[in-house]
């Protein structure tokens, strides 16, 4: 659907092969865009009168555009852009870049082709060629990231903070995480559930998670699980709106505990339920589950 104004959002994500394009495109589609990559240059027009043709089908889009999308004039871009923009469409450009020696690990991790490589040893070069043709689409960005020394959860939610919410409301985004693998760089509130009692302990729902049923009501009968969870969202509650009122567009709250799995998930799971009658815009993540 289209955002509260009534505008269609368009938002081009381009940027260095081996950037993270797949991950930002990933994050935009958590918050509700239909999300399309490398769309042929020879239906970039009549994609847009489509979209524009049906707008509470295409009321959020996100298109991932870079140097292999067949038949496209990089050059092309801006000027598209800013037809979409006179027929009323909002539009912006997302733009993920990394350091050279960043995109040679990368690749070297990953074995895959550089989509410009044409021969052994030429991965460098590759590199350096797309960094010159991307460089007119990196002037126009509206927002730059540069995931050189970021993982994939916090270039997900720096995405997130860059684009915000597309009401005048704030975002809010609850993560689940597990101590062992380290606390999260980028939240803003963080609270530790190391306390409660482990389903990790019990043979029968270890292997399960806070998501599962089993795990849930075994976690609900021990009085502190219901405890701790009631002070995070009476705290919540209180200080949320006053950054809200603050014009804060993005706030990040972290709930951990030591594998993040269990007591974790199921206390960010409770805690949107709670709060999305207050702040509509609340995304949930949960770092250990994903693959």
């Amino acid at each position: 659907m289209a955002d509260s104004s009534g505008e269609q959002h368009v938002i081009i994500v381009s940027g260095l092969s081996g950037a993270g394009k797949s991950t930002a495109l990933k994050a935009l589609e958590d918050m509700g865009y239909h999300c399309i990559d490398n769309l042929p240059a020879s239906l970039m027009h009549d994609f847009a009168v489509h979209i524009q043709n049906e707008p509470e089908v295409y009321g959020r889009v996100a298109l991932g555009m870079d140097v292999r999308a067949p038949g496209l004039n990089l050059e092309d871009i801006p000027a598209w852009l800013d037809s979409l923009r006179a027929a009323g469409v909002r539009t912006q450009l997302l733009f993920l870049s990394a350091r050279d020696e960043v995109l040679l690990r990368r690749y070297g991790e990953t074995r895959r082709r550089h989509p410009l490589a044409q021969g052994e040893g030429a991965l460098a070069s590759s590199i350096e060629r797309e960094r010159r043709l991307l460089e007119r689409i990196r002037e126009v960005a509206d927002w730059e990231i540069d995931t050189s020394d970021i993982n994939i959860h916090q270039l997900t939610h720096q995405t997130w903070r860059c684009v915000g919410p597309d009401t005048d409301s704030m975002t809010v985004v609850v993560q689940s995480f597990g101590f062992s693998r380290g606390v999260p760089a980028d939240v803003d509130y963080l609270f530790d559930a190391r306390c409660l009692p482990n389903p990790h302990w019990n043979e029968d729902l270890r292997p399960l998670t806070g998501q599962d049923t089993a795990v849930g009501e075994w976690l609900e009968q021990e009085p502190m699980v219901a405890a701790l969870g009631d002070d995070i969202l009476d705290f919540l509650r209180r200080w949320l709106p006053r950054h809200a009122a603050a014009h804060r567009s993005f706030v990040a709250i972290g709930i951990g505990c030591t594998g993040g799995r269990h007591r974790s998930v199921y206390l960010a799971e409770r805690l949107v339920r709670d709060l999305r009658d207050e702040f509509p815009d609340v995304m949930l993540h949960h770092r250990e589950l994903k693959p």
